[in-house]
């Protein structure tokens, strides 16, 4: 195991103390050893949470186990929904405290249906959004089948769990075309230890969360949506200034995660980096101060696509750089909006999940493309 040492001066000093107090006590002297109570002492002994990052290909499943108390958060895509089951199972699972489903694409929510079926589940917390397709009516269906309610908390609403606990940081607003800035963001906090994961959400829910006021700094930080260039903004990395990043993406992934741009910024802030598309599963276990790692940083910054040379201009970045930026836009502008095509259909859309249509077969194009092949706009769309 990977130790990472983090102890307070507090607990040095009493370590240095305690065994001269005890011998004045035991001989008579009257002195007086203030006492706190367990719940109120900063520095008194927090119990273990283990984080297990499942390697469950292109999508993200995260198990949290602590004092008896389990969380899942997000379970993967259908192909991997009977190993994290098993994974489960083999950890000794029996019940889920907390089902999370940070938002409704297949590669975070399938494999929670899986676990609604197989486990005695207590809590369900999703976001607040209705998708199209008819894996989230199944998840809908599993949830009520289960005689649960999904939860829609909001932003700093703080759950106990185990020996910590965990606090809502998005979705502030939902999107009405949206999916990933849709996302259920949490820090979870296991004494002076912390973690964020953030599913899919981009930069626009992260610039959101930096506003929010709620502390964002945390020790590990799971990039979100696998580590694209849509996302882990530069403000959203100094407000969080992790030490490890633990990156969630399938090997050779045909969307070419995670991005360059990201694995840049990683490395220019020298971010540890964990990554299941070259480790398989990670776990790390917190005692509140120290955090153990099942294996030691890949420290991998190349990109998922090796042709990848970097894209995307961060907000950042485009103070310096306005005339690029500029020149983007009227790029963009003469280019036309974008829109999604299915392989079979009529019409074009907003996004590649709309009704009955196949996010993995859809295709983008200009607006303006589209038209002359004769498709309309969808209703629901626009």
């Amino acid at each position: 195991m990977i130790q990472v040492l983090k102890k307070t001066w507090r607990q040095r000093l009493l370590s240095l103390l305690l065994p001269i107090l005890l011998v004045f006590a035991m001989a008579g002297v009257g002195m007086k050893v203030p006492v706190q109570a367990a719940g109120n002492d900063a520095g008194a002994q927090t119990g273990e949470m283990k984080v297990h990052f499942l390697d469950v290909g292109q999508g993200l499943s995260i198990l949290v186990q602590s004092e008896g108390k389990t969380m899942i958060y997000d379970g993967g895509d259908k192909k991997t929904s009977r190993f994290v089951v098993a994974y489960l199972k083999e950890q000794g699972v029996t019940e889920i405290d907390y089902l999370i489903s940070s938002h409704y694409d297949a590669d975070h929510m399938a494999g929670l249906i899986g676990c609604l079926n197989v486990f005695d589940v207590k809590n369900v917390i999703s976001s607040n959004y209705v998708h199209t397709s008819k894996l989230y009516k199944s998840f809908v269906k599993a949830v009520n089948a289960d005689g649960l309610k999904m939860k829609h908390p909001a932003v700093g609403k703080t759950y106990e769990f185990g020996s910590g606990s965990f606090e809502i940081l998005a979705p502030a607003v939902i999107e009405k075309n949206g999916s990933n800035n849709n996302s259920v963001a949490i820090k979870l906090t296991n004494g002076e230890n912390s973690f964020v994961f953030t599913g899919d959400a981009e930069h626009e829910s992260e610039e959101r969360m930096c506003s929010s006021g709620v502390d964002l700094s945390c020790d590990v930080l799971v990039p979100g949506h696998h580590g694209s260039a849509t996302a882990t903004s530069w403000d959203f990395l100094q407000k969080t200034v992790p030490e490890y990043a633990v990156i969630s993406c399938g090997a050779d992934n045909k969307y070419g995660h995670p991005d360059k741009d990201t694995m840049d910024k990683l490395k220019s802030m020298e971010i540890q980096v964990y990554r299941t598309d070259k480790q398989g599963t990670i776990t790390v276990t917190s005692n509140g101060t120290d955090l153990s790692w099942s294996a030691s940083p890949c420290n991998d910054y190349t990109p998922g696509d090796e042709s990848d040379q970097g894209t995307q201009v961060q907000q950042t970045e485009a103070q310096s750089v306005q005339g690029q930026v500029g020149q983007q836009t009227v790029s963009q502008a003469a280019e036309g909006e974008k829109v999604w095509v299915s392989a079979t259909g009529s019409k074009y859309h907003k996004t590649n999940h709309c009704g009955s249509m196949n996010p993995d077969t859809a295709k983008q194009e200009t607006e303006a493309e589209a038209k002359a092949q004769g498709l309309e706009p969808c209703k629901k769309c626009y």
